[in-house]
């Protein structure tokens, strides 16, 4: 949806609410038996339930569910409620989305690759390799084409989706050994998702897709000889300096992640215009609020790794990140060439990162390596 289309609809809610009020505040006690129906706060009160992937109040994931179960309840002013619930408090991580679908429950949380299994096309748009930053993203989701591929995506699975929260850049990753070359990841056990996996996995590597909260035992057991989870913030919640020696940057297979809100098809049709706005709005609200709280608690997280807990952090070798990036275009096309939807989101993903990129190298592009030099 486009923002002017955005800004009707909250305008329209508003004014439709004040036109009704106006209304009913002119009528006389006599007229109380009138056809007019009553306002819609003393009836029709709905009660949903949200289920996530994320472990119960986890940082940053768990707690941006959280504020939107309660920015909903609030801003509906009680007539739609939000109960949010861990995982695994009503269904597994990975069976949100066809809990949802099937309308076992009305809302769910999580991130667009945990359904690549359903829709191939999903990955594209949680985070693409060496892709576009979370405000180039944001951009296409408010600007371009992105709300709609998105809400084409989400409903062939049941659902209508929103952009509920961005990780911004991710870190690379934990490793078990110092990753010199791409051999490296030849043989590697390492938890990675969505279309970084899929490179992971043209590297050599043995994928493995956990749920967050299975992923620190996993590591610790041997399970896995690698990790990636979110960036320090989450990591250091996780604790998985404990297990891995070697922290590396940058997250190539994630720039900016993207966090969805999916709602019941039906559930959110049979929605008065006023509470999809409230919906909507809260969404828009926790996308931005999760990525702010992300890029002020990440840094002192990090220090806390390697000042408190020796974390060796590394860089991905140049060689590593050129080989990477070849096969993340190998690895997207292959996906593309089988699957017309995907194709569809690719193609104007790409587009949109290109002029993007353009500008961004010359506004934070330039700007960072001369305020760097500054001070």
């Amino acid at each position: 949806m486009k923002r002017r289309d955005f800004v009707a609809g909250v305008t329209g809610a508003v004014v439709g609410g004040a036109a009704t009020y106006g209304v009913l505040k002119s009528k006389k006690p006599a007229e109380k038996k009138s056809a007019m129906p009553a306002p819609a706060v003393n009836k029709g009160l709905k009660e949903w339930r949200l289920v996530t992937t994320w472990p119960k109040n986890f940082p940053g994931l768990g707690t941006g569910a959280n504020l939107l179960g309660e920015l909903i309840t609030k801003g509906s002013d009680g007539r739609l409620t939000v109960k949010v619930f861990g995982a695994k408090e009503v269904v597994p991580a990975f069976e949100s989305l066809d809990a949802v679908a099937n309308g076992t429950v009305q809302m769910g949380h999580g991130a667009p690759y945990y359904w690549k299994g359903k829709q191939a096309a999903a990955q594209f748009l949680a985070s693409v390799p060496f892709g576009m930053t979370a405000q180039e993203v944001n951009a296409w989701y408010q600007w371009g084409n992105g709300q709609k591929l998105a809400d084409e995506v989400y409903a062939k699975m049941g659902c209508k989706f929103f952009p509920s929260g961005n990780t911004g850049v991710q870190a690379g990753g934990w490793f078990n050994k110092e990753m010199n070359s791409l051999d490296d990841y030849k043989g590697l056990k390492m938890r990675i998702p969505g279309l970084g996996g899929e490179v992971v996995k043209a590297a050599g590597g043995n994928v493995i897709n956990l749920p967050g909260g299975e992923i620190p035992p996993a590591l610790q057991s041997g399970a896995l000889d690698a990790t990636e989870w979110v960036g320090p913030y989450n990591d250091l919640a996780f604790g998985l300096y404990k297990s891995a020696k070697y922290y590396y940057f940058p997250g190539w297979h994630e720039p900016a992640t993207v966090l969805d809100n999916f709602i019941n098809m039906k559930a959110w049709e049979s929605l008065p215009s006023d509470l999809q706005a409230v919906v909507q709005t809260a969404n828009a609200a926790v996308n931005q609020i999760v990525l702010s709280e992300f890029v002020a608690r990440n840094n002192a997280a990090l220090s806390t790794l390697v000042n408190k807990h020796n974390v060796q952090l590394r860089g991905f070798p140049d060689e590593v990140l050129k080989g990477l990036g070849g096969l993340a275009k190998q690895v997207m096309n292959d996906i593309v060439s089988k699957d017309p939807l995907s194709r569809k989101v690719m193609d104007d993903y790409v587009k949109f990162r290109a002029d993007a990129a353009e500008w961004s190298s010359r506004s934070e592009g330039a700007y960072l390596p001369a305020r760097q030099k500054a001070l």
